[in-house]
């Protein structure tokens, strides 16, 4: 069986696919990396997982340009000849589905990972968009023999819109984690400041400002006792930026300890206290399953992707949407209370157990791939 994963980065397939593509390969199939070059591309053969490149210009608004690039995927896929074609994220799973279908390629799976933005905003703009992909999405799901969806929110939106028929629809919760390999090491001190960590784009809608907020009016209380850790990054081009000067400043006034963006993200969860994720919308955040996995109890929002990783007073708690006057009610809750804050920390470890763990996911998949 030859089967293709197909994004535009290869960031998203090595750094959340890659589990599910080595043990397809480990049971004997073809698997095969489809992505225009980037800083991950090299280390796909590493892996066992065949790598080939197509080109695109992210940055193009030209309809020529992207019927090139449609075009172009097809000609590799004819090539190629893969048995499976499996799209992850919104521009793939549209180029992807149309590119198969002229290559006649006879099994399309789509994976719907998140909306994005243009699903949070209201603006002018994000209407058009948001119009654009949902009929986009209507039109190229008539090819994909399955859509995957990582929480049940947007499959029942997609549902009810009509974009997809609900027996198309399959659900499984993110792309897994391997739990024993994300396995806390350290017992935290209580002698040494406690680390509170956010991780993520430096974007308004991930809640940074949030954080930011709620870490102001925990230190007046905590003072030293407490430390805030951004790791993170702006995405470049991206006009919902939170503004430089906010990150800046609380940097400035000892708010928060700035690292940029990281790529040891289990070394600085083993280091912190518990994980804060105020964001707007997720399709399932990796890093709250991570944290999960860890045995870090997690402080997110009672919002749509979010909700799955954390089952509210059981491994965390769910606040309302925009509220850092809630968030610094649940730091100081398990700040203050021992019991709970361990309680919690066992728990989502559980959670990450039963629900989250690599073998889960890979075999949810290949259960989907052998039905092709």
């Amino acid at each position: 069986m030859k089967i293709i994963f197909l994004s535009h980065f290869d960031a998203n397939l090595y750094l959340f696919r890659l589990p599910i593509m080595k043990a397809l390969a480990k049971e004997g199939w073809e698997v095969i990396a489809l992505t225009p070059q980037g800083e991950y591309s090299s280390r796909f053969e590493k892996e066992g997982i065949r790598y080939i490149p197509y080109e695109i210009d992210r940055g193009s608004l030209n309809p020529l340009k992207e019927l090139k690039t449609i075009y172009g995927i097809a000609q590799k896929l004819k090539k190629i000849s893969p048995d499976i074609v499996h799209t992850f994220t919104a521009k793939p799973n549209i180029y992807g589905n149309i590119a198969a279908k002229i290559a006649g390629v006879k099994t399309c799976i789509s994976s719907v990972t998140g909306l994005g933005s243009f699903f949070i905003e209201d603006d002018f703009k994000s209407k058009i968009v948001r119009f654009l992909i949902v009929n986009l999405y209507k039109l190229v799901f008539r090819f994909s023999k399955t859509v995957i969806f990582q929480n049940s929110d947007d499959l029942e939106l997609f549902v009810n819109k009509n974009i997809v028929k609900k027996e198309k629809t399959t659900l499984i919760k993110g792309s897994g984690i391997d739990t024993k390999e994300w396995i806390s090491s350290k017992n935290i001190s209580d002698s040494s400041p406690k680390k509170i960590l956010f991780i993520g784009r430096l974007l308004i809608h991930k809640g940074i400002g949030e954080f930011i907020e709620s870490a102001k009016e925990v230190k007046k209380i905590f003072k030293e006792r407490v430390e805030f850790v951004v790791a993170g990054d702006f995405y470049k081009g991206n006009p919902y930026n939170i503004d430089k000067k906010i990150i800046q400043n609380a940097i400035d006034d000892g708010t928060i300890t700035f690292l940029g963006w990281r790529e040891d993200i289990k070394g600085l969860l083993d280091d912190s206290y518990l994980f804060v994720l105020p964001s707007y919308r997720e399709g399932l955040p990796r890093t709250a399953i991570e944290a999960a996995s860890m045995s870090k109890p997690i402080i997110t929002t009672k919002t749509v992707g979010c909700k799955e990783a954390v089952d509210d007073g059981y491994n965390g708690f769910l606040t309302p949407l925009k509220n850092h006057t809630e968030i610094t009610k649940a730091i100081i809750k398990l700040l203050e209370d021992k019991n709970l804050y361990t309680k919690m920390s066992q728990n989502s470890r559980k959670k990450a157990l039963k629900e989250f763990d690599i073998e889960v996911i890979v075999k949810n998949h290949i259960d989907i791939y052998k039905q092709k």
